[in-house]
C-alpha cells in the first residue's frame, strides 16, 4: 500500500484521538453499521480530499465499511493531523497522502496520487481535486460517477463550472444540506475559529473589538461566539440583506476601511479574494491580529503585506508579526489559512457527525442514482436531511411532537377559512 505521512510512529496517538471523536459521532456510527451490512459502495474507488482530522478518519472508516476502496488526501496544507494520518495507514489500512505543513508541490503531488487510483467518486472540501481532474487529469472524468463537495467555497466553484458547461459529471453540494451548513458552518466554525485564535495568541477576547468580514453562516457563528465572550463585534458585508440582518442581530455594521481602524482582531469568512488589502493594513492599529476562517488563503493579501513590511518574525507558533516602516506591528495567524485547523483541531466531532453523515449518504446516493443524474450540481433530497436530523435527535435522547391527522389535513386544505 502506497502512502505518504509524516511519521507512522504517531499512529497510536492518532488511534486514541480518533476513538474519542468516534464516541461523539453517533449518527455516523449508525450509518456505518448499516453500510457494513449492506455494502452500498462495494467495488467503488473513493478519493477523499478533505481536512485530515480525527473526524475525517471516522468518515473514511465508514466508507470502507460500506465496501469502498478509500484514499485520503489533505484539502489544506496546514489542516492535517499527522497522528491521525498515521493511524489510518497503520491500523485501518487506508492510504493517506497528507503531511501538516506540506508545500505547494507536495500538496499537488498528493492530489495526483489520489487521482491515480482512478476514482469512481471524489469527495472535496474546496473543489481542488475536481478542479485538477477537470484540468490536467481530464482523461479520468469518464470513470467518475459523481463528486461530493463539503464547503461553501467549493460549491461556488462547482456552480461556476456548471454555468459554463465545464462540469464533466454530477456533483452533490453537501454544504447545501441544512444539517450541514446550519450546524457545521455556524456552530462548528463559530467555536473552532475562536479556539484557533486563542491557541495562537492566548489573548483575552473580552473587551476587544473583533471585526467579522462576511455574515454568512460561518460569520454569524464567529460573531455570536465572540460577542458571547465579551467582545465588541463589528460586521462588514457587501450584501445589503446580510448587513441588515447583522444590524437587527445587534451588531455594528460598517465598511472594512472604517472597521480596521478600531479592530483588535479581524476574521475573514467570505470566500473571496483580498478582503484585507494594502489600504486596510495602512489603517490598522498597532498589534492588530488578522486571521482567516474562509477556505482558501486568498482573503488576506499577504503578498502586499510582505512588500510593505521592513521585517517579520515568528512571535508564537502560527503567529507571524510583520513590522511596517512606521513601526506598526501586524500579527497574522496561520499564514492566512484556516485558523481553526492551522492552530486548533477544527470543528467538534459532534457537529462533524452530521456533516460527514451527509458525505457518507451522498456517496451512497451517487452510487445508486448516477445513471439518472446529469452533469449538474445537486443538493441531497430533503428526506436525507430529515433522516439525519431525526437520527441526531434520537442519539441526543430528544423527542418531538407529531402532527395529528386533523392537523395534516388542515395544512393541506384550502377549504377552512377564518
Amino acid at each position: 500500500m502506497k502512502y505518504d505521512v509524516a511519521d507512522l510512529s504517531l499512529a497510536t496517538s492518532g488511534k486514541r484521538r480518533m476513538e474519542w471523536a468516534e464516541s461523539q459521532m453517533d449518527v455516523l456510527r449508525i450509518i456505518r453499521k448499516r453500510f457494513a451490512d449492506e455494502k452500498p459502495l462495494r467495488g467503488l474507488r473513493v478519493a477523499a480530499c478533505l481536512h485530515v482530522t480525527t473526524e475525517t478518519g471516522v468518515l473514511a472508516k465508514t466508507l470502507k465499511a460500506g465496501g469502498a476502496d478509500v484514499t485520503v488526501v489533505a484539502s489544506n496544507p496546514l489542516s492535517t493531523q499527522d497522528d491521525l494520518a498515521a493511524a489510518l495507514v497503520k491500523y485501518d489500512k487506508i492510504p493517506v497522502f497528507a503531511i501538516k505543513g506540506e508545500n505547494r508541490n507536495t500538496y499537488y503531488r498528493h492530489l495526483h496520487a489520489a487521482l491515480k487510483t482512478k476514482p469512481h467518486i471524489t469527495m472535496d472540501d474546496g473543489a481542488d481535486l475536481v478542479s485538477l481532474l477537470h484540468g490536467k487529469c481530464k482523461s479520468l472524468a469518464p470513470e467518475v460517477l459523481g463528486s461530493t463537495e463539503e464547503t461553501t467555497t467549493g460549491v461556488i466553484r462547482l456552480k461556476a463550472m456548471e454555468k459554463s458547461a465545464a462540469l464533466l459529471f454530477p456533483a452533490i453540494a453537501v454544504n447545501d444540506s441544512k444539517t450541514k451548513h446550519m450546524f457545521d458552518n455556524r456552530y462548528g466554525t463559530g467555536q473552532s475559529t475562536i479556539d484557533g485564535i486563542l491557541r495562537a495568541t492566548n489573548t483575552l477576547i473580552a473587551g476587544k473589538v473583533v471585526v467579522i468580514a462576511g455574515y454568512g453562516w460561518c460569520g454569524r457563528g464567529v460573531a455570536t461566539r465572540a460577542r458571547g465572550m465579551g467582545a465588541r463585534v463589528v460586521v462588514t458585508e457587501v450584501d445589503a440583506l446580510r448587513a441588515l440582518e447583522a444590524t437587527m442581530d445587534g451588531f455594528t455594521v460598517m465598511p472594512m476601511i472604517k472597521a480596521v481602524v478600531h479592530a483588535d482582531i479581524i476574521v475573514t469568512l467570505t470566500g473571496n479574494i483580498h478582503v484585507i488589502d494594502k489600504h486596510h493594513f495602512l489603517k490598522m492599529k498597532d498589534r492588530a491580529v488578522v486571521c482567516n476562517s474562509g477556505h482558501f488563503d486568498v482573503e488576506i493579501n499577504l503578498k502586499a503585506l510582505r512588500a510593505m513590511a521592513v521585517s517579520r518574525k515568528q512571535v508564537r507558533p502560527y503567529t507571524i508579526e510583520y513590522i511596517l516602516k512606521s513601526g506598526k506591528r501586524i500579527r497574522v495567524l496561520g499564514e492566512g489559512r484556516l485558523i481553526n485547523l492551522a492552530s486548533a483541531e477544527g470543528h467538534p466531532a459532534s457537529v462533524m457527525d452530521m456533516s460527514f453523515a451527509n458525505q457518507a449518504l451522498a456517496a451512497e446516493y451517487i452510487a445508486k442514482n448516477y445513471r439518472k443524474l446529469q452533469k449538474r450540481v445537486y443538493a441531497l433530497p430533503d428526506s436525507v436531511d430529515d433522516h439525519i436530523a431525526k437520527l441526531k435527535l434520537a442519539t441526543m435522547h430528544l423527542s418531538i411532537d407529531s402532527l395529528t391527522r386533523q392537523q395534516r389535513e388542515y395544512l393541506t386544505s384550502w377549504h377552512i377559512g377564518t
